[in-house]
């Protein structure tokens, strides 16, 4: 087997502004969305990753996208922020990967199913893991915070939905939002207080 180029494990999460559950998870996604479009944005935390032989350890980006009412349509619009945190070498690497030009799942994305691409932007990324509770914030570009249901057999994990066709993770916790914001690549979204739909997993990319 050829080596890889590329590996990136870590922690993903995410909101869109479907209501809870959204029925693009379990429909491979056929279903239309709950609005017009599904607006969702995913944040990754990089554990372990490396680019060749630049190493990406403990850098993240985002995954900015809005598809049409049912997804596997296409015609998304996406962009992308890398951690502005990355030296100019890395930044390079992330924005590849992530940017959809490296292989892997993002390009997958941007190749099947994206027909507006505006770019990359590299900013700040805050990503809080506590318990159930997860958020992300973004200046300019995207704020969103969700906590996992929690399942009644008091074991302390959400409900989880499993063998799903999802690229950061066949296994997903299954969140709702408290807020959802999006200020970035041309796109306006606010809500809070709605329990709006989100997800969170490890995940482990690489090509």
């Amino acid at each position: 087997m050829a080596q890889k180029t590329w590996e990136l494990s870590g922690q993903y999460m995410e909101s869109c502004n479907c209501d809870y559950l959204c029925p693009c998870i379990f429909t491979n996604p056929q279903a239309s969305a709950t609005h017009e479009h599904c607006t969702a944005l995913m944040v990754y935390r990089i554990d372990r990753g490396r680019h060749r032989e630049i190493s990406l350890d403990g850098l993240k980006f985002a995954l900015v996208i809005r598809s049409g009412r049912v997804m596997s349509d296409g015609g998304w619009i996406f962009g992308v922020v890398v951690d502005e945190t990355a030296n100019e070498t890395q930044r390079q690497a992330l924005a590849a990967i992530a940017g959809g030009t490296a292989g892997g799942p993002p390009q997958m994305i941007r190749d099947n199913l994206v027909s507006d691409f505006r770019g990359i932007e590299y900013r700040p990324i805050e990503f809080t893991a506590d318990g159930l509770h997860r958020a992300a914030s973004i200046p300019g570009v995207l704020a969103f915070a969700i906590d996992g249901v929690a399942s009644r057999n008091r074991s302390g994990e959400p409900f989880y939905i499993d063998n799903t066709a999802h690229p950061a993770n066949r296994r997903l916790a299954l969140a709702r939002a408290s807020n959802l914001e999006v200020q970035g690549f041309g796109l306006a979204l606010g809500l809070a207080g709605k329990g709006n739909n989100g997800h969170f997993a490890p995940f482990a990319w690489g090509a």
